[in-house]
C-alpha cells in the first residue's frame, strides 16, 4: 500500500527518457524491483533482530550511536516525510481537480485546500483509530491494483490483437540516444522512486502481530516480488498503445493510456491516480509518526511525542507535528525542487542501515537473529548503492550538497537539544 503511490503513474517517463530505448527501460524496472528486494531481505534480518518501531532511525541509533540516529531523525522529520506528504497530496488534488478544470491547470489556490483539507481528514482517521488507518490503506491497496490489473489486461488484450510493434526486439533495442553510466544511473533514480515504501512496515514493527517468526519476513516476500510483476507488466502495456515519443510527451501516462484505449472509461484513470495517492498519504502518515514517536522515547525529540492516547492507542501528538510540518512546506517551499534532495538523502539513510547491518554481524556475533541473510545480498546492495551515490554525485552535485548540508544541519542540534544534559529548563 505504500509502495504503490503516485510513482508508476510518474516514473515511466523518466526512466525511458534516461535509458534512450524501451527494451532498457525494462530492464531497469526489473532491476529496480531486484535491488528492493535485496534492501527489503536486508530489513528484514534487521527487524526482526531488533524489533523495534522505527525503521532505520532504530537501527542506525542502536548501531552507531545517537548523533548518527539524531542526524537521520532529524532529515527525516524536516524534509524527507513533510516534502514526500507535500508531494502525494498535491498530486492526489491535482488529479481530483481535473475534471473540473479540463482544459487548464487547477488553480493554485484550490489546489492547496483540498490538498490540507485532504491530509487534515487523514490525520484526523489516524488519530482515532489504527483499526481504521489499516483499513483505509488495505482497501484503497486494492483499489491501486484492480486500476493497474485492468491497465495490465487491457495490454494484454492489445498484444492479441497484435499491437505489440514497439515490444520487438528490433524495435525495443532501438537506441536514439545512447546512454551513458550517468544517464543508467538516473534512470535507476527514478525507478527507485516508484518502489520508495519497501522499508516502511519495520517502522511499525512492535505493531505487528508476531513480526519475528512470520507477518514480517512474509509480508516482505509477498510484496515486493508482486510489485515489481505489477511495475513490469503495466510498462510493458504502456507501449503496446503508446509509441516512446507518445510516452515522453506524456504529463500524465496512464490518463494518456486510458484516452487512447478506454474510450468512454478514460475517467477510470484520473480517479485511479486520485485513489492511490489518497493511500499514499494515509501510509506516509501512518508511518512518519511512528518515527517521531520513536525517537521522543529515545530522548530525540521532545517526550510529549511519545506520548499515546489512553483509548485510542495512537500516537496523536507525533501525528499532529507530521500534520503541521506537511502543512507549513506546503505553504512556504517549492515542494517539487526539495523532492530532488529527499531522494538523495533516503538513499543515503538506505545504505547507512544496510552497512549496520553488516557491522551488527561483526559487534554482536551471537545475537539471537530468526532470519539471517548471506552477507553477499548486503555487500550486492551496498555496490549498487555506491554507483548510485558516486555518479548521482558527480551527476548533480548542487542536489547533493544541499541533501548533505541538510543532513549536517542537526550536528549543533544534537548537542544544544540531547548531549548538553544540564541544561536550565527554558533551554
Amino acid at each position: 500500500g505504500n509502495i504503490i503511490g503516485s510513482g508508476i503513474f510518474i516514473s515511466p517517463k523518466g526512466v525511458l527518457e534516461h535509458t534512450g530505448s524501451v527494451g532498457l527501460a525494462l530492464i531497469i524496472w526489473v532491476l529496480g524491483g531486484g535491488v528492493a528486494a535485496l534492501g527489503s531481505l536486508c530489513y528484514a534480518e534487521l527487524g526482526v533482530t531488533i524489533p523495534k518501531s522505527g525503521g532505520d532511525y532504530s537501527y542506525v541509533t542502536e548501531i552507531f550511536g545517537g548523533l548518527a540516529g539524531f542526524l537521520l531523525l532529524w532529515s527525516a522529520v524536516l524534509i524527507m516525510y513533510p516534502t514526500s506528504l507535500a508531494v502525494i497530496s498535491l498530486t492526489f488534488s491535482n488529479y481530483v481537480l481535473q475534471p473540473v478544470f479540463p482544459n487548464c491547470i487547477p488553480p493554485y489556490n484550490a489546489s492547496r485546500i483540498l490538498s490540507m483539507v485532504c491530509l487534515l481528514l487523514l490525520t484526523w482517521v489516524n488519530s482515532s483509530s489504527v483499526r481504521w488507518a489499516t483499513r483505509i490503506q488495505d482497501i484503497f491497496t486494492a483499489g491501486k491494483l484492480l486500476a493497474l490489473a485492468l491497465i495490465i489486461i487491457v495490454g494484454f488484450i492489445q498484444i492479441f490483437k497484435g499491437n505489440y510493434e514497439e515490444l520487438t526486439p528490433s524495435n525495443a533495442f532501438n537506441f536514439w540516444m545512447t546512454p551513458s553510466v550517468g544517464h543508467l544511473a538516473l534512470a535507476f533514480l527514478q525507478g527507485s522512486f516508484a518502489f520508495s515504501g519497501w522499508n516502511f512496515l519495520n517502522y511499525v514493527t512492535e505493531e505487528l502481530v508476531d513480526p519475528r517468526r512470520q507477518n514480517l519476513p512474509r509480508a516482505i516476500f509477498i510484496s515486493i516480488p508482486l510489485v515489481t510483476f505489477v511495475y513490469t507488466f503495466t510498462n510493458i502495456a504502456y507501449f503496446t498503445a503508446m509509441s516512446p515519443q507518445e510516452l515522453l510527451s506524456s504529463n500524465a501516462v496512464a490518463v494518456t493510456f486510458g484516452e487512447k484505449l478506454l474510450g468512454y472509461f478514460s475517467w477510470v484513470m484520473p480517479v485511479s491516480v486520485a485513489l492511490s495517492t489518497f493511500g499514499g498519504i494515509n501510509g506516509y502518515l501512518f508511518t512518519s509518526s511512528r518515527l517521531c514517536f520513536s525517537g521522543a522515547r529515545e530522548g530525540h525529540l521532545p517526550s510529549l511525542l511519545a506520548m499515546i492516547h489512553v483509548k485510542h492507542c495512537t500516537p496523536i501528538p507525533a501525528l499532529l507535528v507530521c500534520c503541521l510540518a506537511t502543512l507549513i512546506i506546503m505553504l512556504v517551499g517549492d515542494t517539487y525542487t526539495l523532492i530532488n534532495y529527499v531522494s538523495f538523502i533516503n538513499y543515503l539513510c538506505y545504505g547507512v542501515t544496510i552497512i549496520g547491518l553488516i557491522v551488527l554481524r561483526w559487534k554482536k556475533p551471537k545475537i539471537f537473529r530468526p532470519i539471517k541473510v548471506n552477507l553477499l545480498i548486503p555487500i550486492t546492495y551496498l555496490a549498487f548503492w555506491a554507483f548510485l551515490l558516486i555518479f548521482s554525485l558527480y551527476s548533480e552535485p548542487v542536489v547533493c550538497g544541499v541533501g548533505l548540508i541538510i543532513i549536517l544541519t542537526g550536528v549543533p542540534v544534537f548537542f544544544l537539544g540531547v548531549y548538553w544534559r544540564n541544561k536550565p529548563k527554558c533551554v
